[in-house]
């Protein structure tokens, strides 16, 4: 049974960072990616940043490109998401998705992801 865990949401001033942080997706060894979504209230959820699993290479939306670094940090299973100079637009739930990669699927489709952590808040204030 895999369960991801995310922390490091709080609040923030806008101009700020913060360390998202998820655990959890070694413990099954099919998951081959693990991604960051958002979900502000009233709006879908949406893409923010990826990486696989082996290889460590990340991809991002475009709108975190530049501000956002995704990586995986071997030793202890951890998936951490740093956003620099976040501004109010930024104020969402964050959840980690991990799952297994196959060809043709993309990294912002909800649905290709089989696992899911409980979210993280994260409100940035003017």
């Amino acid at each position: 049974q895999v369960r991801l865990v995310e922390s490091g949401g709080g609040s923030v001033q806008a101009g700020g960072s913060l360390r998202l942080s998820c655990v959890g997706a070694r413990s099954d060894r099919t998951i081959t990616r693990v991604a960051w979504f958002r979900q502000a209230p009233g709006k879908d959820r949406e893409w923010v940043a990826g990486i696989f699993v082996v290889g460590h290479v990340p991809a991002y939306s475009d709108s975190v490109k530049g501000r956002c670094t995704v990586s995986r940090m071997n030793e202890n299973d951890e998936v951490t998401l740093e956003m620099t100079n976040r501004s109010p637009d930024d104020t969402a739930m964050y959840f980690c998705a991990a799952g297994q990669y196959m060809y043709g699927r993309t990294w912002y489709q909800v649905a290709d992801y089989s696992y899911w952590g409980q979210g993280t808040q994260v409100t940035v204030s003017s």
